[in-house]
Formats: structure tokens, C-alpha cells, sequence
């Protein structure tokens, strides 16, 4: 018989030993093997370089010496064989074998290695009755018997290695994965007013959509650039703009006149295709993570705030909903800092400014408009936390200003609470934000939020607002969301000026996102907004919303 046959009929012996599973001595293994944890695995296996010879004076030399091996065993006969004929395979010292115990791919290239030794040991020697008859007849007859799926098995891993190899050398990129979403947003006013005017709002059903093309690099493992293509055709139903000949300093347009019920999805780059999202996140320790911000970002984008309202921000359908407003005081490029203090707390500082690559006078990253951000987040338990938040900002208005650039400080709420009375604006805003689980199936959580609005040369007003949520996650079925809030958009409620809201007014809101698959999901809802603009004369805007989002 050929010695390479021989080698094949005892690999096969050891790998019926193996699902037993086998268990070695830790002297057994080179000392660099026994050194590693119990559960080291390997891509390929590793035969160990100088095995114990299999006549230790501690090798097993029949299956009987092993206390915890009996002939019930299924893999019994298995074991003999290899114990007792080939004398490859030992127990551990105390003449136990642990045939139940998980065996590591170190382990299994020690034993196959010892076999193979003994193997050879046994050819050097020409033994005489080296391999039975009936090893033969066996070894053949399987050879017969699964000859079709060793054929199927070699194709399969023929044409694997040939897909490998394609993409292998077509692939996009080895450090770049791409992450899409689309979102398609059926969107109408179903009663209500416009702010301005005081008529009847428009009732003209939308479907509009949002592209969203991410670019994921990572070229470390640990770190994360992010770039972000765009388009989008959702006009708003509201939006203030700049206008020097108002006595506030601002226009409200619009279906609604206000941006009070704005949805989370709006936008409009007239369907072209722009880079939205340029951030780049790497650690420095293993509780630090710096962020550089290039455009576009808000603090959002800096993990400030979506960890404080997990469950609206992703599931409201309202731009109110998905977060504490005072963080809408700035985007564009900066930079962040989110320091982990154990798992108890961190600490988020953040700097933003949308006119960083701007050399003209009050513009650039110190001086122009900017956003300064510095926040605590206390950890309460894995899925409890609550934020607190101080933001410094400053907007600028007058010639570095066009007429119409939207002019939107929170980005929701009343004209006024939105106004700069013709002035730049310096900011001090202030916010406690948190989420509090209280069963798998329940959270409530909410926000407050005050800033402090300096018109330069025309005196101070204070705008507050505030919210609370009820969020139901897996309801109805595993992996769904439900959802309810009530909440006072950014309000007016005092100024040096003379203007102030003088109402009162509620955003009301209600949606049930239903997962179709991990990949599609669809969010009915519903936005009721009482005295829109804060205006007791406006009869109450009620918004429809069925937004559908497909990530790839």
C-alpha cells in the first residue's frame, strides 16, 4: 500500500475521533500553543513544529486507562482504533479524555501532527501487518459511496475560489462600503390655515423623495469617513426667510407660513445631486473619539444628541420630534470631541460654522456664524440616559446676508421665535434631554429647552420649548415602533422689543412605523399642530404623513 493512502485512512480515523470531540494534553502542544486561550481559533489550522513523540511516557496505550471513556460511547471504536493501534491520541494526566469538551483548531492540528508522525514511524519501520484488509475494503467502498458529493463539494469550492477571485479584482474598493437610502414621503395638509394670512391652507397631496449615498471608508478598522451624496425634491411647508423690510427681520412662506410642522424628511435641491455629509471620526484612546467635520453636519453628526431620544429621532415623522431644538443653532464643518468616562458618562464638545471655507471679513471659522456645543450624558443604565446641554451661537444679518437665504435659528417653531428683528443674533441656549426605559416595551423620555436671544443693539427675548414622548417599541410585532408626543415648539415668550407669542399652542403627534423586512420599512402619521404660529385666530393645522424608507 502506498504511504500517501495510509496518510488519508488515518486522517479520516482522526476525523471521526474529532467529532467525539478530541481533547489533548496541554503538554502535548509546542509552548506557544498552550499558551493561548481555550478558544483561540485560526483561519487555517496551524500544525504545531515539535509535537510530543507519541511513546511519552505518559501516552495513553488503551482506551480502558481513560476513567471517562466507556464502550456506550458512540465514538468509542473510533477512539480505540486510535488509541490502541496507532497510538496517537492521549488523555489529559489524570487519565481523563473530556470527550464532551470543545475542541480548538490548535488542538486539532496537534493531534492530526501526532498521527501523521506515528504514521511514519510505522512506514520507517515496514510493521508487518500495517493496515488490515478490511481497511482497505473499507476505505474503498467509502470512496465509492460518496464519490458524487466529493465531486459536488470540489465544484463548489472550484467555483468559489473563481467568485473570490472576481471580486477580488473588480471590487469598488478595499476600504470603502457603500450604504444607501431612499425615502419616499406621501405628504399633505389636511386642514388648517396659513400662519401669514390667516386663510385656508392648501390641501394639495405631495409625493416627494429623499436619495441619501453614503460612502463609508474605514482604513484602520477603528476609524470612519463619511461621505454623503444627495438629492432631494421635498418642498417644505414652511419656511422663514430673511427680509430686511419686515419689522422682525423675517418672511414666512409656504403652505403653512411658520415652521411649526415641518416634516423630518424636507428639502429641496430641485432632484440635484450634491455632497451633503463630509465627516471624518477616529479614536485617540480607547475612550476618545475626534470628529472633523467638513460640511454639512450638524451636531447630530457628532453623536450629540441621537443617543438622547432614540427612538423618535429615526421614528417621529415631525423635524420637532426627532430632537431637542437648541441643537438646529449651527451646522457645517468643525469639529467634535466625545470623551466616554467608563460607562457612566461622557462628555460631547463640538464647533460648527457653515462659512469655514469663507476668507471674506465675518466669515471663516471664527468669524462668521458658528455653533459651539459642550454636554454631559449620564449613563443610568444600558437604555436609560439623560443629557445636559449648553450651546453658544451667533448669526450674523445684513450685507453678508441675500435677502432670501433661509433664516431658520431653530429650524422649528414661530416666525418670532425664529426672528432676528434685524440684527445679528448672539445666543446662549440651555437643555436637559433624556430617555428613561421603562420595561422592553415602553420608554418615555422628553426634553426642555431655553435660549436666551441677544439682538445686538436692540435688546434680549426668551424662547422655550418642550416635549415628552412615549415611545412602544416591537409593538404588535418584533422590530415595529409606536409612538406619541406632545410638545411646545420654540416659542417667543419675551423680548426687550415688544414682540412676543402671546398664545398658546401644542404640537400633537402620532405614528406607527411597520418593518416589512430589515431592509423596508413604512411610518403612517399624524402631526396637529393647535394655533399655528401661536396665533389663537389660525384654526389648528393637521398634517398626513406615509413615509417609506429602503436602506441597501
Amino acid at each position: 500500500m502506498k504511504p500517501a493512502s495510509f496518510t488519508c485512512f488515518i486522517a479520516m480515523a482522526v476525523s471521526s475521533a474529532v467529532l467525539a470531540p478530541l481533547s489533548l494534553r496541554a503538554a502535548e502542544l509546542p509552548k506557544s500553543i498552550a499558551q493561548q486561550a481555550p478558544d483561540a481559533t485560526l483561519t487555517i489550522p496551524v500544525v504545531p513544529a515539535n509535537p510530543q513523540p507519541a511513546n511519552s511516557s505518559e501516552q495513553v496505550t488503551s482506551v480502558s486507562q481513560l476513567s471517562d471513556v466507556r464502550p456506550t460511547d458512540w465514538a468509542f471504536q473510533a477512539l480505540q482504533s486510535l488509541v490502541e493501534r496507532y497510538g496517537c491520541i492521549a488523555g489529559y494526566p489524570d487519565r481523563t479524555y473530556r470527550g464532551n469538551r470543545a475542541l480548538t483548531r490548535y488542538e486539532f492540528a496537534a493531534g492530526l501532527n501526532a498521527c501523521l508522525d506515528r504514521v511514519n514511524e510505522l512506514i520507517a519501520a515496514s510493521t508487518a501487518d500495517l493496515v488490515k484488509k478490511e481497511d482497505l475494503v473499507t476505505l474503498q467502498r467509502l470512496q465509492q459511496e460518496f464519490a458524487t458529493e466529493l465531486a459536488t463539494i470540489r465544484g463548489r469550492v472550484d467555483a468559489l475560489e473563481a467568485r473570490t477571485g472576481t471580486l477580488e479584482r473588480q471590487q469598488f474598493s478595499t476600504t470603502t462600503k457603500l450604504q444607501g437610502e431612499v425615502v419616499l414621503g406621501a405628504v399633505s395638509v389636511l386642514g388648517g390655515d396659513n400662519a401669514i394670512t390667516s386663510t385656508e391652507a392648501e390641501r394639495n397631496p405631495t409625493l416627494s423623495y429623499r436619495v441619501r449615498l453614503n460612502l463609508n471608508t474605514s482604513f484602520t478598522g477603528r476609524d470612519l469617513l463619511t461621505t454623503r451624496l444627495q438629492a432631494n425634491n421635498v418642498v417644505p411647508l414652511g419656511q422663514t426667510t430673511q427680509d430686511a423690510t419686515s419689522p422682525t427681520g423675517v418672511r414666512g412662506l409656504g403652505v403653512l407660513g411658520t415652521n411649526m410642522g415641518r416634516v423630518e424628511f424636507d428639502g429641496d435641491s430641485g432632484s440635484q445631486v450634491g455632497l451633503a455629509l463630509l465627516r471624518y471620526r477616529f479614536p485617540v484612546t480607547d475612550g476618545t473619539d475626534v470628529y472633523i467635520a467638513g460640511t454639512g453636519n450638524g451636531f447630530v453628526d457628532l453623536d450629540a444628541s441621537s443617543q438622547l431620544n432614540p427612538y423618535f429621532d429615526g421614528g417621529a415623522v415631525s423635524l420637532f420630534a426627532l430632537r431637542n431644538p437648541i441643537y438646529n443653532y449651527s451646522f457645517g464643518a468643525g469639529v467634535g470631541i466625545r470623551q466616554r468616562i467608563g460607562t457612566a458618562a461622557e462628555i460631547n464638545l463640538g464647533y460648527l460654522t457653515p462659512t469655514a471655507n469663507n476668507p471674506a471679513n465675518r466669515n471663516g471659522l471664527f468669524n462668521g456664524q458658528y455653533g459651539a456645543l459642550a454636554q454631559l450624558i449620564l449613563n443610568l443604565s444600558p437604555t436609560s440616559r439623560i443629557g445636559f446641554t449648553y450651546i453658544n451661537a451667533y448669526a450674523p444679518f445684513g450685507a453678508d446676508i441675500q435677502p432670501d437665504d433661509p433664516f431658520n435659528l431653530s429650524a422649528t417653531g414661530s416666525n418670532l421665535a425664529n426672528s432676528n428683528f434685524g440684527s445679528p443674533v448672539s445666543i446662549n441656549a440651555y437643555g436637559i434631554s433624556g430617555t428613561f426605559q421603562i420595561s422592553p416595551k415602553f420608554a418615555l423620555g422628553g426634553w426642555v429647552g431655553y435660549a436666551n436671544h441677544n439682538y445686538i443693539g436692540q435688546g434680549r427675548g426668551d424662547v422655550w420649548n418642550w416635549a415628552v414622548t412615549l415611545a412602544f417599541p416591537d409593538l404588535f410585532r418584533r422590530g415595529n415602533l409606536g409612538g406619541l408626543f406632545v410638545g411646545q415648539e420654540p416659542k417667543l415668550t419675551r423680548s426687550d422689543l415688544g414682540f412676543r407669542d402671546r398664545d398658546n399652542s401644542l404640537h400633537l403627534e402620532a405614528f406607527y412605523r411597520y418593518r416589512i423586512n430589515d431592509n423596508i420599512a413604512v411610518t403612517p402619521g399624524v402631526i396637529w399642530i393647535t394655533n399655528p404660529d401661536y396665533n389663537q385666530s389660525n384654526r389648528d393645522a393637521v398634517i398626513g404623513v406615509i413615509r417609506t424608507v429602503f436602506l441597501f
